[in-house]
């Protein structure tokens, strides 16, 4: 989990946020209140939304606010590594806002949960990939790792 995270506000201008997105090569960013509480997220596809806006409506608000997904599936800080697994499996989400009591607190993507599962293969060296991952199996057989 990265616990620095770029983050907007509602009252960014959305211009200014597909900017943002740009100058970080970042996909979206979450979008919280002046107490770190999470509202959303503003990504790619909310960037595009905002482009037919201003093409087909002339971009009657400007604000992220009317433009960030306020449905965007959260974790908390306890949900495990296969859980966080399988939402990147059925999901679109490149990235999954950790919040906990309403706050943001980080940030977790496909390549950190990737990055944990080889942190977890590498606890058991091995000359046989099926051993790893047999091993690996085993994490899980009686209880589920965190991603930590």
């Amino acid at each position: 989990m990265v616990t620095e995270v770029y983050t907007l506000t509602p009252s960014t201008d959305v211009i200014d946020a597909v900017r943002f997105l740009l100058e970080h090569d970042i996909s979206g960013a979450p979008v919280v209140d002046r107490h770190d509480r999470y509202l959303g997220v503003f990504s790619e596809k909310c960037s595009m939304h905002v482009m037919l806006d201003a093409a087909y409506e002339q971009l009657p608000v400007r604000d992220v606010r009317a433009f960030m997904d306020t449905e965007a599936q959260t974790i908390s800080p306890e949900t495990q590594l296969l859980s966080i697994a399988q939402v990147f499996l059925l999901t679109p989400y490149r990235r999954l806002p950790v919040v906990e009591d309403g706050r943001l607190i980080g940030l977790v993507t496909r390549g950190d949960v990737m990055s944990c599962w080889m942190d977890l293969i590498d606890q058991f060296p091995s000359e046989s990939p099926e051993t790893t991952l047999l091993y690996f199996s085993s994490l899980f057989a009686s209880e589920e790792a965190p991603l930590a």
